[in-house]
């Protein structure tokens, strides 16, 4: 007895009902569904209710709306329990949907979002980074905001692996690195928003499954906030943008399963394909039609398409609502309707409209030259319905398909070892250059240039900082999003999955603290995270174990700062049959600059200038830069200090209110010494320190060590008194002597700038 029967053209119903369990499970594998026996079976009793059998295109809805990408099934009872505990400041405006929107001042407000686009990026690296820029723009823009900023961390295998240690159907890391950062630099710069911050992590565990998170923050009055929910019953639906293809179709349920060496050939087609040209005019029409209050809501076409589009609407506005998919403009014949309703095709946005004004918005869509039609009408039904030339195809309650399914699924906590041996002390300065050269502290300029980080021309504080032609690393970005105010944005993102593996509470706790360590040093308050929190596969006890000891060491260290987690993303299943990822808790802050003309930047400004060290330097190697080039495991993992950073974080801001500082750089990966270095790299000077005044720590500790809560700051001899009662140690002063000269009691070593930046540029091969 076939599963199928023909329903109406092109529409088949599913013979759920009379099917047994084996039956129906192949079926969920054979058309890539990743609904599991128990979650048929719940089907199959919702179906038994209402007394018929699903349609395909019903069957597929729920795959959409029940996978581990749409509805948090395994990690919502994780995230309950310590992110979302984290609660905003009472004088936070904060609204959680598709972004963050968070108060700025008083007229207008920022809207923040970071994503995920790993698996589609693994498979196609051009595309599937290009398509991440893309719906993370439409993420907030459909808050009603105008995008000024991205941001892109990045993780991927050592460029220099052995190809012949690939595991079958991986492509190497050189070549998603290439193609990761084209896609992203195309997307950006052709839509016309600058590209100010992101990472570069470089890791074996990425071999098998690179990790493509992509943020952007906007800027909007309050008065043009706009709600991802459909308004008032009989309102229409207006689909606006580009047309649907067989692209980027099961993009949801591809996301949530491990990738194997079938993927590259059987999942292809859940990749999107974008659209950058469309996009620019889609994002002006949107916000013209929003201005002008002819939107009742507005949302992106994300992850199920137009399953998910039209049901979340409705849902969220209490409503109900029905789809003509006869009306959906189609990129070639011959699609069937189910296809139709979970494409996840590009550069499309929905919107309900009062039917008094649908003209005027088909007008500013026109004038635009982009395409938007009428494809549906919003009810008083709580269901959602799907008409194929007339024909009922679709009737879901929107409570059954929307509420999904929640798994407490087992966990361990994986015993690490943390014993730390003594050893010799090596070659100090063959060490220097050695960190100074891999490939995660060296020179990211190669990916930076890629992209226009000032188009817009509100970009005050620069990824890359410094004398012309010898720029270094900056802590944060800072974007002046208002023309008539010096108010500004600064964005970070930060994460140690080193650090993670290792340990992964005080790893994710390290994130925050870096978030805000970042955003105090360019003299902006820490205002909200973001968070994408990427990981391997959750049905693996000591996977999910990883992933809650992460959310538990997140919500300690912001809930501690008052940082609430305005907007987030959770990517599982990044696995492969190389293993999976190290623990990747990513994290996009956002600080506000009181006025940008106060940012400090990392670069050094003058000779004879004096260098202070706030914080305090801790025997805690664990997963440190060098440890990792001498093949030393274990080792304690940094720790936070809440109350300790409290207090330096007040001593720096009001030094950097004051005028004091000149220069400002925290220590992280690398430790001191390269904090040092790269601050000598961009103001093309030396610097001669004595690292006595650090007690009684092996030099290389001092040097190394990437204990949290440290900053490097440079200022005047006239301000000596000043920054000293802060609690800052008197490091050494700035030369002119393009040299490196390091001192601790009997040990001394020196390293020529030009030699030392040679290595450093040459670290990362961006070609």
């Amino acid at each position: 007895m076939s599963v199928y029967r023909e329903y109406t053209k092109r529409v088949y119903e599913i013979n759920l009902l009379e099917s047994e369990d084996d039956v129906i499970e192949s079926l969920s594998r054979e058309r890539n569904l990743g609904l599991n026996l128990s979650e048929l079976k719940k089907i199959k009793k919702y179906y038994e209710k209402e007394g018929r059998n699903p349609t395909d295109i019903e069957l597929e809805a729920f795959a959409q709306s029940w996978s581990e990408h749409c509805c948090y099934k395994t990690s919502k009872p994780v995230l309950e329990k310590s992110i979302f505990k984290t609660k905003a400041p009472q004088n936070i405006c904060v609204i959680s949907e598709d972004a963050g929107v968070v108060d700025f001042d008083e007229n207008h407000a920022y809207v923040v979002a970071l994503e995920s686009h790993n698996h589609p990026s693994a498979l196609d690296p051009y595309g599937g980074a290009a398509t991440g820029i893309g719906g993370i723009l439409r993420d907030v823009v459909c808050m009603g905001a105008q995008p000024v900023a991205l941001v892109d961390p990045l993780f991927f295998g050592p460029l220099g692996f052995d190809y012949a240690k690939l595991p079958d159907g991986v492509k190497h890391p050189q070549y998603l690195f290439k193609g990761v950062v084209s896609g992203i630099s195309a997307y950006g710069n052709r839509v016309g928003i600058p590209t100010v911050a992101g990472m570069v992590e470089f890791d074996e565990s990425y071999v098998g499954n690179c990790l493509v998170n992509v943020g952007c923050v906007g800027i909007v009055r309050k008065d043009d906030i706009i709600h991802s929910r459909a308004g008032y019953a009989g309102d229409v639906y207006i689909l606006a943008g580009g047309k649907t293809g067989r692209d980027g179709i099961h993009g949801v349920t591809f996301a949530s399963a491990e990738l194997n060496k079938e993927s590259e050939e059987k999942d292809i087609p859940a990749v999107q394909l974008g659209y950058a040209i469309m996009k620019e005019p889609l994002i002006h029409a949107c916000l013209e039609a929003n201005r002008e209050k002819l939107l009742t809501g507005l949302k992106d076409f994300g992850g199920g398409g137009l399953s998910c589009v039209s049901a979340e609407m409705a849902h969220s506005g209490g409503k109900g609502a029905t789809i003509y998919l006869d009306k959906i403009p189609l990129k070639e014949e011959g699609l069937f309707p189910w296809e139709i309703w979970v494409s996840e095709s590009q550069e499309r946005m929905m919107m309900t409209v009062r039917p008094e004004d649908v003209d005027r918005v088909l007008e500013i869509f026109d004038f635009w030259d982009v395409p938007a039609m009428v494809v549906g009408r919003i009810d008083d039904t709580n269901r959602i319905k799907a008409l194929y030339h007339g024909v009922k195809v679709v009737d879901l309650d929107l409570d059954f398909l929307l509420k999904g399914v929640v798994y407490a699924r087992p966990q361990k906590t994986i015993e690490r070892d943390y014993s730390d041996l003594d050893f010799t002390m090596p070659d100090l300065k063959e060490y220097c250059m050695k960190i100074a050269g891999s490939a995660r502290v060296g020179c990211k300029a190669p990916v930076i240039r890629r992209y226009d980080h000032e188009v817009r021309g509100d970009t005050v504080i620069k990824p890359l900082q410094g004398v012309i032609n010898k720029q270094t690393h900056g802590d944060a970005a800072v974007i002046k999003p208002l023309k008539n105010s010096f108010q500004g944005l600064a964005l970070t993102t930060d994460v140690n999955p080193h650090f993670c593996r290792l340990d992964p509470y005080w790893g994710a706790a390290s994130a925050v603290e870096e978030v805000v360590r970042n955003l105090i040093s360019v003299n902006s308050i820490p205002h909200s995270l973001a968070d994408c929190l990427n990981f391997g596969n959750p049905e693996k006890a000591d996977r999910l174990g990883d992933f809650t000891r992460c959310c538990e060491g997140l919500y300690y260290v912001a809930s501690s700062f008052n940082l609430p987690f305005v907007s987030g993303n959770v990517s599982f299943y990044n696995e492969s049959a190389a293993g999976s990822v190290a623990p990747t808790p990513t994290l996009l802050g956002v600080g506000l600059a009181d006025d940008v003309r106060k940012c400090v930047s990392s670069d050094l400004k003058k000779k004879n200038n004096l260098l202070y060290l706030m914080g305090e330097t801790k025997k805690e190697m664990g997963a440190s830069e060098y440890y990792r080039l001498m093949g030393r495991g274990g080792g304690l993992v940094p720790k936070v200090d809440v109350d300790s950073m409290k207090h330096k974080m007040t001593m720096l801001l009001g030094l950097m209110d004051e005028g004091v500082v000149k220069s400002a750089h925290d220590l992280s990966t690398g430790g001191l010494f390269v904090a040092l270095a790269e601050m000598c790299f961009g103001g093309d000077v030396g610097a001669r320190v004595d690292l006595g005044i650090l007690g009684g720590l092996r030099t290389d500790f001092k040097l190394f060590s990437e204990s949290n809560g440290r900053w490097l700051i440079e200022v005047e001899y006239k301000d000596k008194n000043r920054v000293e009662k802060s609690g800052a140690k008197f490091l050494g002063e700035v030369v002119s002597d393009k040299k490196i000269s390091l001192i601790d009691g009997g040990n001394k070593t020196s390293i020529d700038l030009d030699d030392l930046r040679t290595v450093w540029l040459n670290a990362v091969d961006g070609e």
